[in-house]
């Protein structure tokens, strides 16, 4: 119960927060304005993780790196049209960079999970590390999440894009955001029922090898 509970917050703080402060933002101040106050619950949340752990969310600091090239992006470049295209372009070229880890000796999912062993216990990370050397079924798993994640970053770029050229300029810049937070609900949501997955078959195999 309580590890669903740290899923909600976590769901709550990377996803739910920064969409309803982008929202409440955007009338007021424009995209910009809008950006800088989705990024605010992620950095509250990750100088929290950094003062009580020694460490940060990589998922949260994902997030953050997405608003701030998103953010780089609007200010730089004034011409609406290429800020429109742009900005999805950035969870594209993530995405890509996903799947440009699998050659890797570890991937950038290993890393977010590392990180998420890391908030449930102390030292949990280290066992995440064992796992990772003497169980091949613990690498295709993150491995196979790793594509799921590229994968859904490319495919959110497609939509957003087709979005901005489909769409008024207001409607597109509101529903292109619902789209990016959306996504990232939907890979988290998946990611934690694919590892509930896993737990129980390994669950279930040691039960049947004892």
């Amino acid at each position: 119960m309580f590890r669903s509970i740290r899923y909600a917050f976590a769901v709550a703080v990377n996803v739910a927060m920064p969409a309803a402060a982008y929202r409440l933002a955007f009338g007021h101040y424009g995209l910009e304005g809008a950006l800088v106050a989705s990024a605010i619950p992620l950095v509250v949340w990750m100088g929290i993780d950094i003062v009580r752990f020694g460490h940060f969310d990589a998922l949260s600091a994902l997030a953050l790196a997405a608003i701030a090239l998103s953010l780089l992006i609007v200010v730089s470049v004034p011409e609406h049209w290429i800020v429109a295209v742009q900005d999805p372009l950035v969870s594209g070229l993530i995405g890509v960079l996903f799947l440009l880890s699998l050659g890797l000796r570890r991937p950038i999912v290993f890393y977010l999970a590392r990180s998420t062993m890391a908030r449930e216990k102390q030292g949990k990370e280290y066992e995440f590390d064992e796992m990772w050397r003497t169980r091949p079924d613990v690498v295709r798993s993150i491995r196979l999440m790793t594509v799921v994640w590229g994968v859904g970053f490319i495919g959110e770029n497609v939509v957003r894009l087709w979005i901005t050229y489909g769409a008024t300029r207001d409607s597109a810049d509101r529903i292109s955001m619902c789209v990016r937070y959306g996504t990232y609900l939907a890979l988290t949501a998946w990611t934690v029922y694919y590892r509930r997955v896993m737990i129980r078959r390994r669950e279930t195999s040691g039960v049947a090898q004892a």
